[in-house]
């Protein structure tokens, strides 16, 4: 009798407290969906490595896989690194393995983020109005145009939906504008308070980052109230979402947004991507850990992100995404 099980693939960190959370997220999916064998496993940086997670569904009888993207939006790692190694697995293994789509831009994903935003501004001790303060959303920067556009859509709607006079993007890695940039010309436009918000699941080596550059530009601008919001982490929409994605598998609900994708059209500055072969490319770094800065791997397919990412390995003090 076939027998279904759930992997959820994550990205993996050196930073050990985004890997609990990581897996604390899959447990607790595990408990909500009882009738199905759940493991994870992550595309590098920690262990289980995904075909340890693929292993572990097979001992426990498993001959169907419903394997979903833990990470927030599409770029390399969903479109090819993580498909690479499951599609290789499954022709190893002779196991059907269905992959779901990415989180994307989601109204329960918005509701939890403007959930931290408000929580973060209850805390705060100013009577600072919306119209006075400029919401930063961070997000983790790829070499895909289109992931990188869904954080500043998702700026946009935060900002309509919630009053802000204003809002600004930044990107932590590989895409422009960066953190430390990004708030220093965000605190040349007036505004009384500037609330920063890392658009991330869990923390992380970037996420610190994020809070330590904030610390740094509000020392330079003490008439400017700097507040740091939250990430996701167990906020029980993001994981009423990761069900939603699950169960959407069997209901062949799995495309992703391919519109603007870099792989399949002619997207301005990327034309030589179009028809690239879909292929991994963190081989040389799966499981490893321990070093607590970026990786700064390159992908041989994309020399500006390698000139990029190896620039932001060397930068001065900026997981899962």
């Amino acid at each position: 009798m076939s027998k279904t099980g759930v992997m959820v693939c994550g990205h993996g960190s050196r930073d050990l407290q985004a890997v609990e959370q990581f897996q604390g997220l899959v447990r607790r999916l595990a408990h909500r969906l009882p009738h199905y064998p759940v493991e994870s496993g992550f595309l590098e940086f920690a262990h289980p490595v995904l075909r340890e997670g693929l292993d572990r569904l097979r001992a426990r009888g498993v001959d169907r896989v419903l394997a979903v993207p833990g990470m927030l939006f599409a770029a390399g790692h969903v479109k090819n690194d993580v498909p690479s190694v499951l599609n290789q697995y499954a022709a190893d293994h002779g196991l059907q393995i269905d992959f779901g789509r990415e989180l994307g831009i989601d109204p329960k994903l918005l509701r939890a983020a403007r959930d931290r935003i408000e929580a973060c501004l209850a805390e705060a001790d100013d009577d600072v109005p919306r119209e006075a303060t400029l919401l930063m959303v961070i997000g983790r920067g790829t070499s895909d145009p289109d992931a990188n556009g869904n954080v500043a859509k998702v700026a946009r709607m935060l900002w309509e939906g919630m009053g802000f006079g204003w809002a600004e993007v930044g990107y932590s890695g590989v895409a422009h504008p960066r953190v430390d940039a990004a708030l220093e010309r965000a605190s040349q436009l007036g505004f009384r308070r500037i609330l920063v918000f890392p658009y991330f699941l869990f923390t992380g080596i970037l996420v610190e980052r994020i809070y330590r550059q904030t610390d740094e530009v509000a020392a330079r601008h003490p008439e400017i109230a700097f507040l740091k919001v939250g990430y996701f982490d167990d906020h029980p929409l993001v994981l009423e979402a990761f069900v939603e994605r699950i169960e959407g598998i069997r209901a062949a609900d799995v495309n992703m947004n391919c519109l603007l994708c870099k792989y399949r059209e002619q997207i301005i500055g990327y034309e030589d991507a179009v028809g690239a072969p879909q292929e991994g490319h963190h081989h040389h770094v799966e499981g490893i850990s321990g070093h607590s800065h970026d990786h700064g791997h390159a992908h041989p397919h994309d020399p500006a992100q390698e000139r990029d990412e190896a620039a932001t390995e060397t930068a001065p003090a900026s997981s899962l995404a």
